[in-house]
């Protein structure tokens, strides 16, 4: 088979905009329902698309006065999602910091025998500051013991998947036996972080593992990346850094056994659509004109680490260090942007608006397509993470006018080939190691 693209629909509350919730096609309030939310994953479904991903964050996020915000926690939200899709994968984040393996091994394998197999879940170590005062905590812990919780976390998951064979289930009404309890086993696992002994109450889920997902960038999140991500979400600006840093990832996997065909990585991108480039960009200049300042300081403050309250809109960006124990890859992302460009804090700000370091490109469907088709096809990307300005209506579009360009030209599937997430991205389903913890 020809290789294809795969295709993520993004979503957020209104649109991945800044200023989403403020123009005429969105209405918050709507948002704040399920039947918005079953309206997105069904026309992302009709588009035939590989998944859909809700991320998450565990505080208040930015400055909810001038802004809206993601209200729901993502597994619950997608677990009614699985009942009114048929195919779509449904990815969710969940944090490695805030969380305990049992807990989460259990929900995602919940999630993926109740959606016949379209789990998935993005790993995040949260960044966040404010995210640390919500669990017990007086700050975040530092970014490499947040990677080193995340690496135990993650083994611990996998143990506690595998805990039950796959024929552990025997279900014999004849025999009155329900499960052969030789084939279901603690874990057992006692490390530096967790002690857990296991088994998982919940039978091996239908992908066998759901699928894992990382969005890090930095050099240990590239490195976690290598060793664990089947798809890796990336922000990246240029081509030139879409191939390098595509190159970067797929280049470290042999050293764990791993090869390119095993991960897929899916830059973000969004797509503002018009009839002619013109009028997309008018409808890309309408978007930035309700951007509020008071809440892209703040949030430019929160991703630099650093307070630019009492500094000029129109000066420029003030020295901010070349370190922070926040988001690592997106601090450099962002003040590499500015120092390149010589942008001031509002162009920044207008910059990062539309899609917080993604890029985000106006233009026509066959532009659109233009675009994507070059990334894919000169090895910078093996599919994308669509982020819809707004919503509903920017994934319609997307859906109906740059898909069918995409299928016209043999990128992207016309019809669901597979019943799981795994399936849609090409990827295997893992072997029990049941027998291999038990030893």
């Amino acid at each position: 088979m020809t290789r294809q693209l795969h295709l993520n629909a993004f979503l957020m509350q209104n649109g991945h905009h800044e200023a989403a919730w403020r123009h005429p096609d969105t209405d918050p309030r709507h948002a704040t329902t399920l039947r918005h939310y079953v309206e997105l994953a069904r026309t992302a479904e009709r588009g035939k698309l590989d998944s859909l991903f809700l991320a998450d964050g565990v505080a208040l996020w930015g400055n909810v006065r001038y802004n809206s915000h993601n209200l729901f926690e993502p597994l619950t939200l997608l677990s009614a999602l699985a009942g009114a899709t048929d195919h779509i994968g449904l990815i969710a984040t969940a944090s490695t910091t805030y969380n305990e393996p049992y807990h989460l091994a259990r929900k995602f394998a919940s999630l993926d025998h109740l959606s016949g197999g379209r789990a998935g879940w993005n790993i995040v170590t949260s960044a966040g500051k404010d995210e640390a005062l919500n669990f017990n905590r007086d700050a975040r812990p530092a970014h490499e013991l947040r990677y080193e919780r995340a690496t135990e976390f993650i083994e611990v998951a996998k143990k506690l998947w595998d805990s039950w064979e796959d024929d552990a289930a025997v279900i014999d009404k004849e025999t009155g036996v329900y499960a052969d309890t030789d084939l279901i086993r603690p874990i057992d696992h006692v490390g530096e972080h967790f002690q857990v002994r296991g088994p998982l109450n919940v039978p091996r889920p239908v992908q066998g593992h759901p699928l894992l997902v990382q969005a890090g960038s930095s050099e240990t999140g590239k490195e976690y990346a290598a060793r664990y991500a089947e798809a890796v979400f990336t922000a990246q600006q240029t081509f030139e850094e879409g191939k390098a840093f595509y190159d970067d990832v797929k280049g470290r996997l042999g050293r764990y056994g791993r090869t390119p065909d095993e991960i897929k990585i899916l830059p973000g991108i969004s797509p503002i659509l018009g009839r002619t480039e013109a009028e997309a960009r008018e409808r890309e200049a309408e978007l930035n004109a309700l951007i509020t300042p008071e809440y892209g300081v703040r949030q430019l403050s929160n991703l630099l680490d650093h307070d630019l309250a009492g500094y000029p809109l129109d000066g420029p960006l003030p020295d901010v260090g070349t370190f922070t124990e926040g988001q690592q890859s997106r601090f450099d992302l962002v003040t590499g942007l500015a120092r390149r460009e010589n942008l001031t804090i509002r162009q920044l700000i207008e910059r990062l608006a539309g899609g917080r370091g993604h890029r985000v490109f106006a233009g026509t469907p066959v532009q659109v397509a233009d675009q994507l088709e070059h990334w894919f096809t000169a090895g910078a990307a093996d599919g994308f993470n669509i982020m819809p300005p707004t919503l509903p209506g920017g994934l319609t579009d997307f859906v109906d006018l740059v898909v069918p360009e995409l299928q016209r030209r043999g990128l992207f599937r016309t019809e669901y080939s597979a019943s799981t997430l795994r399936g849609h991205y090409g990827l295997a389903r893992p072997a029990t190691r049941v027998k291999e913890h038990a030893a």
